[in-house]
């Protein structure tokens, strides 16, 4: 396991996220209550941003206007291990976004691109590996891989 360097994304880490792209992300109602929310359509940025393509997430960016504060949990169910964001999220009108933060959508969410109203892009403040306690006890990913793919066959 590798650990990040303030805010910044380890090889281990974007690897996680570009695997499994669906974040859940927390965001703060005007109520202060949690929100939580799953987006599929993250790309890494550069090694401390991210951004994802809002297509139906009118309250999180309701949320995110009023504060700023986001954090995103990506998982790999398999191996159970988990990458935890935290950060600073800005709203981005396609008509203002760079040519990269354009460019990093087209390859993966191309099709999904003329649907997205405006990226979310997030400063990252803090990033780290979470992984499951059957490490702590011995079990190797592979185990791990193997017995939690013939769980989910088994559904």
């Amino acid at each position: 396991m590798t650990l990040p360097q303030d805010g910044m994304l380890t090889e281990e880490m974007k690897t996680l996220i570009r695997d499994h792209t669906a974040g859940m992300v927390a965001t703060i109602n005007e109520d202060g209550t949690p929100s939580v929310s799953p987006k599929a359509t993250f790309v890494i940025i550069d090694d401390s941003t991210l951004a994802f393509g809002n297509l139906r997430s009118p309250g999180t960016l309701a949320n995110i206007r009023r504060n700023a504060a986001i954090e995103i949990c990506f998982i790999d169910v398999l191996a159970r291990k988990a990458v935890r964001v935290t950060g600073t999220a800005s709203i981005i009108s396609k008509s203002k976004a760079s040519s990269a933060m354009m460019a990093a959508f087209e390859q993966p969410w191309g099709a999904y691109v003329p649907m997205m109203s405006a990226f979310v892009s997030i400063s990252i403040s803090d990033a780290e590996m979470i992984l499951s306690p059957a490490y702590d006890i011995g079990h190797s990913e592979e185990d791990l891989r193997a017995a939690n793919l013939a769980r989910l066959n088994g559904l």
